[in-house]
This record gives C-alpha cells, sequence and structure tokens, in this order.
C-alpha cells in the first residue's frame, strides 16, 4: 500500500503538473465550436487525430476543413508529418494551434522491450517528438508506455518505461513540451489507481494523463477513472465503447456521458479534447464534432 507520504508527494506533483497544463494552454486559441458568451460554454476545445481527416491535397485543405466545421486545433504525428514550415504555415493561415502530437512509433519501439538497442531507439523517437513538437508550439506528445505480454510482465513495463521516460525530462524542460501517458488496452494499468500511482511514481510535472474515455469503459465506469486521476489529466481522447457494440460512434456505446459531464467539472477540467474513431471527410467530421459537442455539453 502506498504511504501517507507518498500519496501527499503525489498529490502534490499532480498539482503542480495541473497548473503547468493550464498555463501551457493558456496561449491556445479560444474556441470556436460554441459560444463564448458563457464561460462554462468555453472549458473544451475540440480537435481529431490528424489521420481521420480524410481528404486530398496539401496540409492547408486539413486545416481549413477543420476551421469551418468548428474544430479548434490541430493533433500531428511524429515522425512522417508533413514538413514543419508547411504545417506552421497552416497554422498561421486557419488561426488553428497545433496542440500536439502522437507518437507513432511507441507500439513498434517499445520502451518497455527487453532489448536496451529497442529501448534507446523509442527513446530516440520520443525524443525527436518532443523537438518536433516544439518546433510546430505544441505542447504535448501522446506516449504508450509499453506492452505487457510475453516480452514484458507488468512490473517490468513499468519499471523499464519509468527509467526511459525519466531520461526525457530535462529534453522536456529545456523545450516546454511535456509527455502524456495514453490508456490503452495493452494490459497495462487498467485500473484508475495504478494508472495514477504510476504518474506519481515518475515523480514529474512533465508528465500526465492523457485519458481516453472509451477506452476505460471497457475496465469499469468512466467517470470514475476521471476522479481518480483528477488533476493529472491533461488531455483527453474523445471515443465510445459498449459491451454489445465495441467501439462505436460517440454517444452511442457504454460511457455515460452526463455522467462524466459532472466527474470533469468535479475536477475542474477545461482543456482539448481529441476525437479518436473512425473518420472521413466533410459529413463524417462535422457528425464527429456534433456527437462531441452533446456529449461534453450535453
Amino acid at each position: 500500500m502506498m504511504s501517507l507520504s507518498r500519496r501527499r508527494f503525489g498529490a502534490s506533483l499532480a498539482a503542480s503538473a495541473a497548473g503547468a497544463a493550464l498555463a501551457s494552454m493558456a496561449h491556445a486559441s479560444k474556441p470556436s465550436s460554441v459560444s463564448t458568451d458563457n464561460d462554462n460554454l468555453c472549458r473544451f476545445r475540440f480537435a481529431v487525430k490528424w489521420g481521420m481527416i480524410e481528404i486530398d491535397g496539401p496540409p492547408l485543405n486539413r486545416f481549413r476543413l477543420c476551421r469551418e466545421l468548428g474544430y479548434d486545433g490541430m493533433e500531428l504525428i511524429s515522425p512522417g508529418q508533413p514538413s514543419t514550415n508547411e504545417l506552421l504555415s497552416a497554422s498561421t493561415e486557419t488561426g488553428l494551434p497545433v496542440h500536439g502530437l502522437v507518437n507513432e512509433r511507441h507500439w513498434q519501439l517499445r520502451l518497455s522491450s527487453p532489448e536496451v538497442a529497442v529501448r534507446d531507439q523509442g527513446r530516440a523517437i520520443l525524443e525527436q517528438a518532443i523537438r518536433d513538437c516544439a518546433a510546430l508550439r505544441g505542447h504535448t506528445v501522446l506516449l504508450v508506455p509499453g506492452v505487457v505480454g510475453p516480452e514484458a510482465t507488468h512490473d517490468q513495463v513499468w519499471s523499464r518505461s519509468l527509467a526511459e521516460i525519466r531520461k526525457v525530462l530535462p529534453l522536456c524542460s529545456t523545450h516546454g513540451v511535456r509527455v502524456l501517458i495514453e490508456n490503452v488496452w495493452n494490459g497495462f494499468c487498467e485500473t484508475p489507481e495504478t494508472y495514477r500511482d504510476y504518474l506519481d511514481a515518475i515523480g514529474s510535472p512533465w508528465v500526465g494523463a492523457y485519458l481516453d474515455l472509451g477506452n476505460c469503459r471497457k475496465f469499469g465506469p468512466t467517470e470514475d477513472w476521471v476522479r481518480t486521476l483528477g488533476p493529472r489529466i491533461v488531455k483527453l481522447d474523445v471515443k465510445d465503447w459498449g459491451a454489445a457494440k465495441g467501439f462505436c460512434k460517440i454517444g452511442e456505446g457504454d460511457v455515460d456521458w452526463p455522467a462524466v459531464r459532472t466527474a470533469l467539472a468535479e475536477i475542474g477540467y477545461s482543456g482539448w479534447c481529441t476525437a479518436e474513431v473512425t473518420g472521413g471527410g466533410r459529413d463524417r467530421l462535422a457528425d464527429i464534432h456534433q456527437r462531441m459537442t452533446n456529449a461534453l455539453y450535453g
């Protein structure tokens, strides 16, 4: 059982992390997706994953479409993204900030690998994503820290990934970019308490939670995860999941969205909410925006 002093230390770290998150988001654009007449309707900033935007042409076309549909920013990928200059130009022209990047290689080059060379490669990819994010004026990199399976037990994923993440913290501090751990179906931290304790064990305000609201529903009520993680939550992935339907359209699964809204209000969450669902063209992305609005604002 965690000692009282460790719990207090973890709570202190979480509070510091929350303050850093709010400060880092202060420069982002005002939400265009909802009315600004009521401060309560400005709590969430909407985005979709880069690969969900299925249209032809240069990156500017994706930025323009998302702006037209009312999204508030973009989340890109590293490595494999278009040129930094092209993306910055599109961001400036449309007024849509790049709020962060997803580490696209964390599943292949795992920080939990038993091979030192693979862990070194995984850390190098993470470091590049941090630099890419800073160059695009973003403030977070999404990371899956490893996979429980034949090559690593839960304890080994925990210890190996912690060691590698700690090595990148000076770079995070230099560039002002945070590493956010996403909860996924990888056999790791499948209760909100272990997720919380893992983040606290890292012991740095440069690391926080990228809570996937749909992924955690398989293991229990999403609202319980929100309350347990509290101020450790920096950003949200928005999707739905149900025992009967599996992953499905937002609002059609087992996530209790009114209960989630209540829990988010209780912890004072305000920030980025990025859809991670099946994408498409204009009509599909417009539908996703409306479903996110209904789910998070009611």
